[in-house]
Formats: C-alpha cells, structure tokens, sequence
C-alpha cells in the first residue's frame, strides 16, 4: 500500500512539474521575445541615424562597423540584463560578396532569407563564442532603410539568464516533489498503521480465537472507531466463548451420558441374558406360548445388546480415543469372510452375490475388525435393499489404495439423501421392514472407522435404479493417495441392457421344511428382475454422488449390520 502511494505521489508530482516548467519556459520565452522586438526596432533607427550620420565617401565595411560600435555602446550602456544583446550588421547584395560587421559573424542561412524578404524575424539558435564556448541565444533581424542597399541588422541575445532560472525551477520543483512524495508517503504510513495495527490485532486474536484460545481479547485505547471496533469484536468474542463452552458442555454430557448409560445396563443385561438362555435352553419344557415369548426375548435381546456396542464404539469415535489395532491383511480374505457372514440373509432373501476380486493378493495395513465391519454393513445393507436383484462386490488397487464397490439393484437413494445416509439413526423409509437387524448406527460407524484408516466412505444412488457404496483405504493408515482405484457409479451405468451375466458365489441350500432353491431357476429370476428394472433405467439419467456424511446428526439409517 505504502509502495502504490509512494508511485501515485511521484507520478502526480511529475505530471505538476512538467505542467509548471513548461508554463514558466513559455512566459520567459515570450518576454525574451518581446525584448528582442523592442530592440530591434531601436537598433534600427539607431543604425539608421549612424549611417546618415557618416560621410558616403567611407567604405561600406567602415560605416557598417561605425554603426555597429554605436550600437554596441547603446547596449552596454544600458541598465537592463534583458536587453543586453551583441549586434550584427550585414549587407547581403545580390551577386556581390557579403559584408558583415564583425566580419566572423554567424547568421543562419534560414533567418537571412527571411530578412532579405523584407520580414522581421527571430530564430533560437546556439551560437559560438571567440573561445569556441557555445550558449543558448534568440537571434532577431531586421531589414533598413539606410543608403546602403540590403543592409540588415541583427541582434543576439543571450538566453543563458532564462536557462538558469530553468534549471533552478526545475531543482525546486524536484526538491518539493521529493519533499512532498517523502511526506505523503510518511504521513499515509502512519494513518495507515493507526488503521492496519488494530486490523493485525484482531486477525491474529482471530485466528488464536479459532484455534481454541477462547480467552483472546484485543485492547481498547481511547474512544476512537478502532477502539469502539475493539469493543465491538471483545463483545462477540466473549458470547461466542460462552456458546462455544455450553456446545461443549452439552456434548461433553452427552456422550458421558451416552458411555455411562451403556455401561450401565451391561451388568443387568448380562443378569437378563443369563436368564433367557436358561429359559430357552428348557423351552422344551415350556408350553408354546411361553417358547414363543422365549426366542422373542432372546432376539430382542440380541438387538439391545447389539445396540448397546454400537454406542459404546461411536462414544469412543466421539471422544477421540478410538484407535486402530494394525497388522497385515489380505483384503480378499475380509471380503470373503463378509460374504459368508451375510450368506443366511442372502438365502432368506434370495439375493445372488458376486464377488469379483484378483487372483494375486491385495494386502493392506489396517485393523481387520473394523474394515470387515464396514464391508459386513455395506453387504448387509445391499443385501437388504436389493428387493431380490443381484448384489455386486467388486475388490481392486493400485500404488497407493484399495477399494471396495458394493452396488446393488434395489430401491436406490432419492435426491438429497446423499447429506443423510451417513448420519445416525437415519432411515430412507422408516415404514420399510428391516431384515438384517441393524441399529441404525452401522453406517456412521463405517463411516468414522474410514476416517480413522485415512480412507473415504462415499455413496451414489438413483431410485428405482439402485446404489453404489464404495470403501476407499490407503495401503497404509493415513496416508496420501491420489487417486481411487474404483469409480464411484451407479448400476446403470455399469449394467448392460442387453447381456446380464452374474459370477454367483453363494451356496443355497435346503431348509428344514424342504424348500430348495434351484440353481438355474434363480438366477433366471434375477437375471429377470434385473432386465426389468433395466427397461425403465434412461441412458441419460442423472447422477446423485455422495461423499461421506456428518456422522454427528442423529437420525436413523435404512438398516445396517453392526
């Protein structure tokens, strides 16, 4: 800011200079030449006198010199600096030589042909002195009406007096704009400082501010608008700090509330689930109504207990002191051992999975427990929105990650719910009927366990068409990667219309009332399902991407496996 100043002041500065010297150069020039005028004609007459004066019978160069002389003590003689000049006296004949006085004198060829023409005139020019010094001179003529035919006179008059106050006005006119840029410049420095240095206060006490030091404050002095800024930014600053402290009370209450309750009810849910499977080990014993409420009571009780170590796992993400237990894992090992933990919901809903992964190992550094978690609720959920279409699980890597899409052909997401999959409690359809159990945290969980790893969480989806969740880790935990190695796409977009063509990779096998479902027959039916759907599916269609989701907001998921 100082430099922009400093170059508008000079600019102006010289831009005035300029303006002002010029304006002087041309009024002293215009006095010079109005002296030269008045002269000339004096030097005329005088010439004129001096020749009629002297005797014809003289030479030409006598009587020119005669008068020349006269001329040259009229301007010694005379009390103005202005006008004193060095006259020159020629006779320019035609056809015969040229007579001046004195006799090396120089006039323009120009000036002459001017004069000879009858004109008065004047020319700037520098001439020479006897010791070869040249100097700035208005050199004015004149025609005569002596005897002597074509006699001109000339008058040379030095503008050395005009070209020192020049220069002087200009070394004045520098040294105040100097002056005047050095206090301009000074004194924008120091109103600036009186504005910037509270401005650099508060930035800094901001930013200390943000960074958690809730105590920052800036310094009032005086009663100036800097000071009532102060006081204003004090004034927010302090009820900022006493929200910020009861937001962090009330979650600090919350998730003690939260890891209390859940410790709490483990001692009587483990004295209560003790004595449910005492019950169910002897419901034989029991009439059926009672081993009705038996197996109820256990499932439910399979829930609570399920639910309560979802809590207590998203306390510990909550609280920051969830870590992760790291060793080297083959990742087709967790996709496998998902699948085969998900296979009974896969019979019951008779929903074909495909496992597409390398042959080679994948191996990443991370804790197993939580990466099968995130796979198993990503499985699960396919697996329970799939509405009986095919269930895709696609294992690839690069230098840097892996990733796992699990893409499923059900009722897909609605626009706008790609803020919401992620968050607690959340559900699409809370009327729909969940198989898989879930407590409506599996999917923040995820979410909060690939965080932990580095890694991303994200989701894309269209109804009617189906979802995609994809698992993005690094090869090691937090680490930098550019680049995911699986797109994030919808099924119609992986799906042809034409060619459908699934690697099943699930058993089935018959239940105890002899219910089997045969190979060939069900896959036709997926393959059936799955065509269908496809005909109502657009080439153009539009596409809803996701990227993780604010697992703080409470809500309920559309049903996830812990």
């Amino acid at each position: 800011m100082i430099g922009s100043v400093f170059v508008a002041c000079a600019l102006v500065m010289i831009a005035l200079a300029y303006i002002l010297v010029s304006i002087v150069t041309q009024r002293l020039i215009d006095a010079k030449v109005d002296v030269a005028k008045t002269e000339i004609d004096r030097a005329r007459v005088t010439v004129e006198q001096q020749l009629s004066a002297t005797s014809m019978s003289s030479s030409t160069q006598v009587r020119i010199n005669s008068a020349r002389a006269a001329l040259t003590a009229r301007s010694n003689g005379s009390s103005d600096s202005q006008a004193v000049y060095e006259p020159i006296l020629v006779v320019d004949s035609p056809g015969d030589a040229i007579i001046k006085a004195p006799e090396n004198a120089q006039i323009p060829d120009r000036l002459r042909s001017f004069v000879s023409q009858g004109q008065v005139a004047y020319q700037f020019a520098t001439p020479t002195r006897e010791d070869n010094s040249t100097y700035k001179a208005i050199i004015i003529g004149t025609p005569t009406k002596a005897d002597i035919p074509h006699l001109q006179v000339y008058l040379v008059l030095s503008m050395e007096s005009e070209q020192a106050t020049l220069s002087l006005l200009r070394g004045v006119f520098t040294t105040a704009a100097i002056t005047l840029a050095v206090l301009l410049v000074a004194i924008t420095w120091l109103l600036t400082q009186q504005v910037i240095t509270p401005v650099r206060s508060a930035s800094r006490i901001a930013e200390r501010f943000a960074a958690g030091h809730l105590r920052e404050r800036m310094g009032v002095d005086g009663e100036h608008e800097m000071a009532r800024l102060a006081m204003s930014f004090n004034a927010m600053a302090e009820s900022l700090s006493k929200q910020i402290n009861q937001l962090q009370e009330f979650g600090n209450l919350q998730r003690q509330f939260t890891s209390d309750v859940s410790h709490e009810l483990r001692t009587p849910l483990t004295t209560v689930r003790m004595a449910a499977d005492l019950i169910n080990d002897n419901s034989d014993e029991l009439n059926p109504a009672l081993q009705r409420a038996s197996e109820l009571m256990v499932r439910e009780l399979d829930k609570f207990e399920s639910l309560l170590n979802d809590l207590l796992e998203i306390s510990r993400h909550d609280a920051g002191v969830a870590d992760l237990a790291e060793s080297s894992i083959d990742m087709r090992s967790c996709v496998t051992s998902v699948r085969d933990q998900t296979d009974h919901l896969a019979q019951e809903l008779n929903v074909l999975v495909t496992l597409n992964m390398p042959d080679e190992p994948v191996m990443i550094t991370g804790d197993r427990r939580r990466i099968e978690r995130i796979l198993r609720n990503l499985l699960a959920n396919a697996i329970d929105h799939s509405e009986g279409n095919p269930v895709d699980v696609t294992l690839a890597s690069n230098a840097e990650a892996i990733s796992v899409t699990v893409i499923d052909h059900g009722v897909g997401l609605k626009p706008g719910q790609e803020d919401l999959v992620f968050n607690r409690f959340w559900r699409a359809d809370p009327s729909r009927v969940r198989h898989s159990g879930g407590t409506g945290l599996g999917l923040a969980i995820s979410h909060e366990d690939a965080l932990l790893h580095g890694g991303s969480l994200s989701a894309v989806g269209k109804p009617g068409v189906g979802s995609c969740f994809r698992l993005t880790l690094p090869i090691t935990p937090n680490q930098r990667y550019e680049e995911d190695p699986l797109p994030l796409a919808l099924p119609s977009q992986i799906l042809d219309e034409d060619t459908v063509e699934y690697d099943v990779r699930a058993e089935f096998e018959a239940d105890d009332d002899g219910v089997v479902a045969n190979w060939a027959e069900l896959i036709e039916q997926n393959v059936t399902r799955s065509k269908h759907r496809l005909d109502d599916v657009g080439p153009k269609d539009p596409i809803y991407p996701i990227s993780g989701g604010n697992s703080g907001n409470p809500g309920r998921h559309r049903g996830e496996t812990p």
